[in-house]
Protein backbone atom coordinates (compact mmCIF):
# COMPACT_ATOMS: atom_id res chain seq x y z
CA UNK A 1 0.00 0.00 0.00
CA UNK A 2 1.06 3.53 -0.69
CA UNK A 3 1.42 6.03 2.12
CA UNK A 4 -1.78 7.87 1.16
CA UNK A 5 -3.77 4.64 1.18
CA UNK A 6 -2.39 3.72 4.60
CA UNK A 7 -3.25 7.15 5.98
CA UNK A 8 -6.75 6.98 4.51
CA UNK A 9 -7.25 3.53 6.04
CA UNK A 10 -6.07 4.82 9.42
CA UNK A 11 -8.51 7.75 9.26
CA UNK A 12 -11.33 5.39 8.37
CA UNK A 13 -10.42 3.09 11.26
CA UNK A 14 -10.27 6.06 13.68
CA UNK A 15 -13.76 7.20 12.59
CA UNK A 16 -15.11 3.68 12.93
CA UNK A 17 -13.53 3.37 16.38
CA UNK A 18 -15.23 6.58 17.53
CA UNK A 19 -18.59 5.34 16.19
CA UNK A 20 -18.14 1.98 17.94
CA UNK A 21 -17.15 3.63 21.22
CA UNK A 22 -20.16 5.92 20.99
CA UNK A 23 -22.45 2.92 20.44
CA UNK A 24 -20.94 0.91 23.30
CA UNK A 25 -20.96 3.74 25.83
CA UNK A 26 -24.71 4.24 25.38
CA UNK A 27 -25.19 0.95 27.23
CA UNK A 28 -23.26 2.03 30.33
CA UNK A 29 -23.84 4.76 32.90
CA UNK A 30 -21.58 7.79 32.80
CA UNK A 31 -18.40 6.90 34.68
CA UNK A 32 -14.68 7.54 34.69
CA UNK A 33 -14.17 4.46 32.53
CA UNK A 34 -16.67 5.67 29.90
CA UNK A 35 -15.08 9.12 29.85
CA UNK A 36 -11.61 7.61 29.53
CA UNK A 37 -12.70 5.37 26.65
CA UNK A 38 -14.16 8.37 24.81
CA UNK A 39 -11.01 10.40 25.45
CA UNK A 40 -8.78 7.55 24.26
CA UNK A 41 -10.68 7.13 20.99
CA UNK A 42 -10.60 10.88 20.46
CA UNK A 43 -6.87 10.89 21.19
CA UNK A 44 -6.31 8.35 18.40
CA UNK A 45 -7.83 10.82 15.95
CA UNK A 46 -5.83 13.72 17.40
CA UNK A 47 -2.56 11.77 17.29
CA UNK A 48 -3.24 10.71 13.73
CA UNK A 49 -3.79 14.37 12.81
CA UNK A 50 -0.49 15.30 14.44
CA UNK A 51 1.37 12.52 12.67
CA UNK A 52 -0.16 12.73 9.22
CA UNK A 53 -1.66 16.19 9.06
CA UNK A 54 -5.29 17.04 9.53
CA UNK A 55 -7.07 15.17 6.76
CA UNK A 56 -10.38 15.67 8.55
CA UNK A 57 -11.49 18.73 10.47
CA UNK A 58 -10.79 18.41 14.16
CA UNK A 59 -13.48 19.07 16.71
CA UNK A 60 -13.32 22.51 18.31
CA UNK A 61 -11.37 22.59 21.54
CA UNK A 62 -13.44 22.72 24.70
CA UNK A 63 -13.34 26.03 26.51
CA UNK A 64 -11.93 25.91 30.04
CA UNK A 65 -14.40 26.80 32.78
CA UNK A 66 -14.42 30.45 33.78
CA UNK A 67 -12.07 31.35 36.60
CA UNK A 68 -13.48 32.24 39.98
CA UNK A 69 -12.05 35.22 41.77
CA UNK A 70 -11.40 34.57 45.45
CA UNK A 71 -10.98 37.76 47.38
CA UNK A 72 -7.84 38.09 49.46
CA UNK A 73 -9.56 39.00 52.71
CA UNK A 74 -9.22 37.62 56.20
CA UNK A 75 -11.40 34.69 57.19
CA UNK A 76 -13.89 35.07 60.00
CA UNK A 77 -12.48 33.88 63.34
CA UNK A 78 -15.31 31.29 63.60
CA UNK A 79 -14.00 29.58 60.46
CA UNK A 80 -10.99 28.19 62.32
CA UNK A 81 -12.66 27.41 65.68
CA UNK A 82 -12.74 23.61 65.30
CA UNK A 83 -9.52 23.28 63.29
CA UNK A 84 -6.47 21.53 64.65
CA UNK A 85 -2.90 22.51 64.00
CA UNK A 86 -1.48 19.80 61.82
CA UNK A 87 0.97 17.68 63.76
CA UNK A 88 0.28 19.39 67.08
CA UNK A 89 -3.13 17.94 67.84
CA UNK A 90 -6.13 19.72 69.24
CA UNK A 91 -5.57 22.71 71.49
CA UNK A 92 -8.03 21.33 74.09
CA UNK A 93 -6.05 18.14 74.79
CA UNK A 94 -3.16 17.85 77.17
CA UNK A 95 -0.57 15.15 77.52
CA UNK A 96 -0.67 13.38 80.87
Amino acid sequence: MAKQEDVAAAWKAARELEKAVSAVTRHYPESVDVQRLRADSSRVRDDLALLCGAATPAAPAAQPPPRKVIEDTAYAHDFWMDAEDEGLGSGGHRKR
